[in-house]
């Protein structure tokens, strides 16, 4: 099997075999280090002698037996060798016999919902999450965050020493934390695929493997929660944002807006099973702030053209969304389709209220939308203004190239590829 194969293989296993050595020996952080050298094995392995029968037991069986070699390793420099054989950690466990047959079960989402605790910040939720659930190197996770690998690790061990520190078992919350916990989980792999969708800073606009990993890892919960609608709805939300990612970006990598998006190149099969998921979802209990904006996905999706959609019904859901989950950012976006469904000046009227929010005041977002209203109302000194504003907050090189060509076109000089049109991509 070639080596590409054996990763795509292992990626999902890594999560799988660290919950089995957990649950069984506890000591998150060294059965951590356990599970990457099996990984690393099998990387070496499998692609020469090929994959084993059971490729999950035999790396839970080499991780057991390296897990035992470095816990009898760090008893021994503190010269108690013989402490392994006497401690039990929760939950109980007498010896670490790495031949006892693997256990049956996916401890995906509890370990999830471990990576998720609330001791840490969501920043460290969420590279706790890409490293030990996601399957990435401390390296990648560094290089999502755009920071030294040796600070990732700090942060990464930090984060293992506080979930120690806490003495939570490893055991799916108790069902009065559920769903506060489980909120945190959706939230951190909301966050991983907003960060790959439009990437914050650096010169790329997205970084296909983070939203990938999102929902690889969206997945996984769903699969284990299949009639939670949030989980359904934050599924389908990421499906339906990320159908649109082949047509964001012209031929010399330039930001795209959605009016002027080539919609044959969307992926119809991602645009198909996100409105699948929202419209199965909706009518079950509750409807979430996720299960909201996956509607609004899914009617910007079903719309032939940019020209018919149907801006009305978007204004609609935003509406509900603020009353279920207000912000900002909502208030922002519910502006946009204000604006698209009744004119420009309504629009403009609801986003000079928003500037008075020190939340949002200094984003780029709300100057850039602030520009592209005052364009759509005639007044382009102020628009050309608000776009070179825009432009001085946006943190992205894609976002700010985009508003300074939007600015140039205004000042009438040269527009690049992609620089008319809606804000929304």
């Amino acid at each position: 099997m070639p080596g590409s194969e054996v990763e795509d293989l292992l990626r999902p296993l890594a999560p799988q075999v660290l919950g089995a050595l957990v649950r069984r020996y506890g000591h998150f952080d060294t059965a951590e280090d356990a599970v990457q050298e099996a990984l690393l094995a099998a990387a070496v392995q499998w692609p020469r002698e090929g994959v084993p029968g059971n490729p999950r037991g035999w790396l839970i069986t080499v991780a057991s037996r390296r897990l035992t070699d470095l816990l009898r390793s760090e008893q021994a420099r503190r010269n108690r060798e013989d402490a392994v054989t006497r401690w039990t950690p929760p939950g109980g466990w007498t010896a670490p016999a790495a031949d006892r047959p693997p256990p049956e079960g996916d401890d995906t989402l509890i370990l999830l919902f471990m990576c998720c605790h609330p001791a840490l910040s969501p920043a460290s939720q969420i590279a706790l999450t890409l490293r030990a659930v996601g399957g990435l190197s401390t390296a990648e996770v560094a290089r999502a965050f755009l920071v030294p690998e040796a600070a990732m690790t700090r942060r990464i061990s930090r984060a293992k020493q506080r979930i120690k520190d806490s003495g939570a078992p490893f055991r799916m919350p108790s069902p009065g934390e559920r769903a506060e916990r489980l909120g945190a989980v959706l939230h951190v792999l909301y966050l991983v695929f907003n960060e790959g969708y439009t990437s914050t800073s650096g010169p790329d606009l997205y970084r296909a493997e983070l939203s990938a990993e999102a929902i690889r890892l969206t997945r996984t919960v769903h699969r284990l929660l299949p009639g939670d609608g949030e989980v359904a709805g934050l599924l389908a939300l990421m499906l339906l944002t990320d159908a649109r990612r082949p047509a964001r970006t012209g031929p010399d990598g330039g930001l795209v807006p959605m009016a002027e998006q080539d919609r044959g190149r969307w992926d119809a099969g991602a645009v198909a099973e996100g409105v699948a998921l929202i419209t199965e979802s909706l009518p079950r209990g509750p409807v979430g702030p996720y299960q909201l904006q996956a509607a609004i996905a899914a009617v910007h999706a079903e719309a032939p053209s940019a020209a018919e959609t149907d801006w009305p019904q978007i204004a609609a859901l935003y509406e509900l969304l603020m009353r279920v989950s207000g912000g900002p950012v909502v208030a922002l976006n519910h502006a946009v389709a204000v604006a698209m469904a009744r004119g420009a000046h309504e629009g403009l009227d609801l986003v000079e209220k928003l500037g008075a929010d020190k939340r949002i005041a200094g984003d780029h977002r709300l100057h850039a939308v602030r520009a592209h209203l005052l364009e759509e109302a005639g007044d382009r000194a102020a628009a050309y203004e608000a776009y070179l504003e825009a432009a001085r907050r946006a943190t992205g090189l894609a976002q700010q190239r985009y508003l300074h060509a939007r600015a140039a076109r205004l000042a009438g000089g040269p527009a690049l590829p992609g620089s008319t049109g809606a804000i929304v991509s």
